[in-house]
């Protein structure tokens, strides 16, 4: 068991904060305070080579593994949760998902433009009526000929007005349920494709969410993503995925908190002393570096498995519901430690605090991963395998394994 990082992860680890530093936080202030989003953010990561961070070379990507990832998401995120989100989706939810699910001309149509940044990606499983009940949906696809018409909308979907390329989830035949649900992979410029943005969110205010509509679109059947009624296990598999993802995320917002908190610690002096000496403070601090460490331990485990091409949707589980939750108490006691002053966006901890409340919900809520882990520990929840899996890391040995 080797809990060092090695020098590429260092590297990149490096490249990202100086990235974060000079780009996303002189102005992220101004940005969430508008209601911004920079898609000139999505281009330098692009040119830096972080949309395909873990996609194999032969696919556009950079081909660096799994835990990569996360710190690449981890870095993001302590500059603001909407651009960590912007990966999240495009290269946790869908990239990795086209990689594992698609057929070789889906990769080469779609995922390789992806991975080098020409194109964004993301998800449309959502709608107003299913959220944590997947079967709920009501979008529908019917095929006609060639064509699959697929009818409905899907709600809080990120980069709904910027992706290109969106995975879509849809009943092909209601009567079967969860089995009855397939994936499609859309294109906006289809005619019969609309998007709006959502206002007045709590948090995440400098990213772009929204509903996104679908109006008799023809959608080809070589769109079709896996089999007929592999939508639910697809969309399953991709949220393993973007909650891992989540996950790395939340120790970037807890190591934002950290810093901040910090450094008023020293910078703010009561009763004759600076209240980093305080014992109720110094309790605080204590709870987010013990959030901290605990998280990046269950993210990397979750990353170790993906890197051996093995099922992690049990530990994946686990690191999104307890690195969401220390964040979302990090940033509590983050602004408790700045006072009146973390009440106003005088500091960024109160943006913290917004931000860090999403995360709890999306992707799972903290319940459903709450009953997810007890169902693991009774017994009653089993993952079985899948007829499809991501590569191992690195992927010339997992080419090699599928050769022989």
């Amino acid at each position: 068991m080797n809990f060092n990082l090695s020098e590429e992860h260092n590297a990149v680890r490096k490249m990202v904060r100086d990235f974060v530093d000079k780009e996303i936080n002189p102005n992220i202030a101004e940005w969430d305070a508008a209601g911004h989003f920079e898609p000139a953010i999505l281009k330098k990561l692009a040119e830096l080579g972080l949309m395909g961070i873990c996609i194999p070379e032969e696919y556009g990507g950079s081909a660096m593994d799994y835990n990569t990832l996360a710190i690449v998401c981890e870095e993001l995120e302590r500059g603001d949760t909407a651009y960590r989100t912007a990966v999240s989706v495009h290269t946790g939810l869908n990239s990795l998902t086209l990689l594992q699910w698609g057929n070789e001309e889906q990769k080469q149509k779609y995922l390789v433009p992806q991975a080098k940044g020409e194109k964004v990606g993301a998800f449309g499983l959502t709608e107003p009526n299913a959220g944590s009940d997947v079967a709920a949906l009501q979008t529908t696809a019917v095929l006609e000929g060639d064509y699959y018409i697929l009818n409905g909308q899907k709600t809080w979907i990120s980069l709904c007005d910027y992706a290109d390329h969106f995975l879509v989830f849809a009943y092909t035949d209601k009567s079967k349920k969860h089995h009855g649900i397939s994936a499609f992979i859309v294109e906006r410029t289809m005619p019969g494709f609309d998007s709006k943005a959502i206002k007045g969110k709590l948090g995440i205010r400098a990213g772009n969410t929204g509903e996104i509509f679908f109006d008799h679109i023809k959608v080809p059947k070589e769109n079709l993503l896996g089999q007929v009624g592999d939508g639910f296990k697809i969309a399953m598999s991709a949220l393993d995925n973007g909650r891992f993802t989540v996950a790395a995320g939340a120790c970037g917002l807890i190591q934002a908190c950290i810093e901040e908190s910090v450094n008023y610690c020293h910078e703010r002096k009561t009763f004759g002393k600076e209240i980093g000496k305080h014992q109720l403070v110094q309790q605080m601090i204590a709870k987010m570096e013990a959030g901290y460490q605990m998280s990046r331990l269950l993210v990397f485990r979750a990353g170790c498995l993906k890197n051996e091409g093995k099922r992690n949707t049990r530990e994946t589980s686990l690191a999104k519901w307890q690195s969401c939750d220390f964040a979302n108490e990090a940033a509590n006691d983050a602004v408790q430690i700045h006072g009146a002053y973390g009440y106003s966006n005088e500091y960024p901890v109160e943006r913290f605090l917004r931000n860090s409340k999403a995360p709890v919900i999306y992707e799972g809520t903290r319940e459903i991963h709450t009953i997810m882990q007890a169902e693991y520990v009774l017994g009653y929840r089993e993952d079985k395998a899948l007829s499809s899996m991501l590569p191992s890391w690195p992927f010339e040995e997992a080419k090699e394994k599928v050769k022989r």
